[in-house]
């Protein structure tokens, strides 16, 4: 089982990836390690990230994944993935870009079962106030608005558990590990 923990900068996606690894025992990989130096530098300057920009970055969080689900493990993996295409691109790697670029072509197989995303959301006033509260991160408070603009919510067939940050990041946990005890008894899970 991978769970994708996802959502704008200042949500509380590392706290809670950090909290599950250590809670369930599964190996976390942190988004933000996977970044190119020049990611950083330019957030750091204060300049939001292209499309051009992530790329390199969310084929290497798709090899992660592809990697971890390929040997059978569970993982928590921590990344914005704002946008379906930064999902699709996730899951399916470069393949999403040739879907995404052709609208004749076949659609995506769908959402492997092992694999969910834990959407964490709030609202613009609350993350704005925890992310200039918070010391030593490179991405700017400033940025935030631009996640906002671009943020795509998950939809229902995206394999999502949606999580409202107000609630304590054990509280989250709580419905994170009833999520996966939901899974283990359905007839569905591989």
């Amino acid at each position: 089982m991978i769970y994708i923990v996802m959502g704008v900068s200042g949500c509380g996606k590392s706290s809670l990836g950090a909290f599950l690894s250590e809670k369930l025992g599964w190996p976390l990989y942190e988004g933000d390690d996977f970044h190119p130096q020049e990611n950083v530098e330019k957030m750091a300057r204060g300049e939001p990230l292209t499309d051009k920009d992530r790329l390199p970055w969310l084929l290497k969080l798709h090899e992660v994944i592809q990697r971890e689900r390929c040997s059978g493990s569970d993982a928590v993996v921590v990344c914005s993935a704002l946008k379906c295409l930064y999902r699709q691109i996730l899951l399916y790697g470069s393949k999403a870009l040739t879907f995404s670029s052709s609208p004749d072509q076949e659609i995506l197989p769908p959402i492997a079962a092992d694999v969910f995303f834990l959407f964490l959301h709030g609202d613009y006033d609350l993350i704005h106030q925890r992310m200039m509260s918070r010391r030593g991160h490179y991405m700017k408070a400033d940025l935030l608005r631009s996640q906002f603009d671009v943020l795509e919510p998950p939809l229902e067939g995206e394999n999502v558990l949606s999580l409202d940050i107000r609630r304590s990041i054990t509280d989250m946990a709580m419905e994170v590990e009833k999520h996966i005890i939901g899974l283990k008894s359905s007839p569905v899970m591989p």
